[in-house]
C-alpha cells in the first residue's frame, strides 16, 4: 500500500486530490483538521492520510524507471511509519536536566527528599515512591549528583513492565480489547487493524460484539469498508464459531467488545462468553490516561475475570500527569503495550518500553 497526504481548504477538495492522484481505488486512512492561525496568516485546512495498494499509474506508458522510484518511496513510507510507532527501544535519559525537574540540592538526601515530591506531582502512588527512593537510598554509595537522574529513572524502568506486539503468519491469533465506556476501543482496534495490514502484511479480520451502543458497528463497518478489512458482527455468543469458520484464512483477528461499567458484573460475564466462545488468544485492557487512580484501580480489579495480559492506555495527549501508567503497571504487574495520543488513525499511537515510560512520568513529556 502506497501512503500520502492531502491537504486543502476544504475537505471535497482534499478528496479530490486524493481521486486525482491516486485513482478511485484509494481508500482514506484518517482525517484531520488543521486549525487557524491568525498570527500566522494560516487558514484553517483539512488533512486526508489516503492509501492505494496498487503502485501509481499514470497516463500514456510508464517506464521501468518510474516504478522503481515509487517503488522506494513506499517502502520509505512503510519504514518511516514503522518508526514512528515501533522506534521506542532505544529512547535515552534526557541528557539536560528540565527546568522543572532539575534535582538541585545540597546533600543526598534532601535530593531524595525533591525526587519523592516531584514523583508525588506526577500522580505516582506513595508506596512506589518509596520504594524507588528506597532503592536511590541503598545504592547512594554509587550515586553523585551527575548521575542520580539516571539511577533514578533506571529505578523507575526496573518496577514497568511493558510487552511488544507479537505478530505471525503461523496460525490464525485472536485478540480481545476490553475496557469501561468511552476510553477509545474502537479506535485503538482500527488503529491495530491497519499497523497490522500495512506494516506486518497480515491478512486482518475484525469482529464487533458491541450491539448494544448506538452506532458502534456503524463505526467499525465503516472502517472496515475504507481500509478493505473483512468484518462481522456476533449478536449472540454461539455464533461466534461461525465466524471464526469464515475467518480461517486471516491470520489476526480483532475482537471489539461493548463498552461497560466496571460495577456492572452481568455484563462483564456476558462478555467472558463471548471471549470464551471464540477462545481468544490474548486480552487487552484499554484505559485511559486520564482517568484517577481510584477508578483506574477499580476498573482493573473488576475486569479481571476477563483475565486480561497486556493493557493500552488511551488519551494520553489529554493527560497532565502519568503516574497512573506506572501506578497499574505495577500494582497489577499487568504490562503496557501501547499509548495512543490522538484520533489519527494509525499515526496516533506509540510502541512502549520501560526507559520510554520512565522518561515520561518523570518529565511529563511524551517523546515521540
Amino acid at each position: 500500500m502506497q501512503i500520502k497526504k492531502f491537504v486543502a481548504q476544504s475537505l471535497k477538495e482534499a478528496t479530490q486530490q486524493m481521486k486525482d492522484e491516486l485513482g478511485l481505488e484509494a481508500i482514506i486512512l484518517g482525517t484531520r483538521v488543521i486549525e487557524s492561525d491568525k498570527r500566522f496568516d494560516m487558514k484553517k485546512m483539512y488533512e486526508i492520510t489516503a492509501g492505494i495498494d496498487e503502485p501509481l499509474k499514470t497516463e500514456g506508458e510508464k517506464t521501468a524507471e518510474r516504478y522503481s522510484s515509487e517503488k522506494k518511496k513506499y517502502i520509505s513510507e512503510l519504514e518511516e511509519l514503522s518508526k514512528k510507532i515501533y522506534g521506542k527501544e532505544e529512547i535515552p535519559f534526557p541528557k539536560e536536566k528540565d527546568p522543572k525537574v532539575e534535582l538541585v540540592s545540597k546533600t543526598f538526601e534532601k535530593e531524595i527528599n525533591e525526587i519523592a515530591e516531584i514523583l508525588e506531582t506526577r500522580e505516582v502512588q506513595k508506596n512506589l515512591i518509596k520504594k524507588i527512593t528506597a532503592h536511590l537510598s541503598n545504592s547512594a554509595s554509587f550515586i553523585d549528583e551527575a548521575n542520580l537522574q539516571n539511577y533514578l529513572l533506571s529505578s523507575m524502568a526496573s518496577i514497568i513492565p511493558t510487552k511488544d506486539f507479537r505478530v505471525s503468519k503461523s496460525r490464525t491469533k485472536k485478540i480481545a480489547l476490553i475496557g469501561p465506556t468511552g476510553v477509545g476501543k474502537t479506535t485503538c482496534i482500527a488503529k491495530l487493524a491497519v499497523i497490522s495490514k500495512i506494516i506486518h502484511k497480515l491478512k486482518v479480520g475484525l469482529i464487533s460484539i458491541d450491539t448494544y451502543r448506538l452506532g458502534a458497528i456503524d463505526q467499525l463497518r465503516i472502517f472496515s469498508e475504507i481500509s478493505d478489512i473483512e468484518m462481522a458482527v456476533a449478536y449472540e455468543p454461539e455464533e461466534m464459531q461461525k465466524i471464526m469458520k469464515k475467518f480461517k484464512d486471516k491470520d489476526l483477528i480483532f475482537i471489539d467488545t461493548v463498552g461497560r461499567s466496571q460495577r456492572a458484573k452481568e455484563n462483564l460475564e456476558s462478555i467472558k462468553k463471548y471471549l470464551d466462545a471464540a477462545n481468544v488468544d490474548e486480552t487487552i485492557l484499554v484505559v485511559g490516561a486520564t482517568s484517577s487512580w481510584r477508578t483506574l484501580n477499580d476498573v482493573a480489579e473488576k475486569f479481571k475475570p476477563l483475565k486480561y495480559n497486556s493493557v493500552i492506555f488511551s488519551k494520553v495527549d489529554e493527560a497532565v500527569a502519568f503516574g497512573n501508567v506506572m501506578n497499574l503497571a505495577a500494582t497489577y504487574n499487568v504490562p503496557v503495550m501501547f499509548l495512543t495520543n490522538g484520533q489519527v488513525i494509525p499515526d496516533d499511537i506509540v510502541s512502549v518500553n520501560p526507559s520510554f515510560l520512565a522518561n515520561l512520568i518523570f518529565t511529563g513529556k511524551l517523546y515521540k
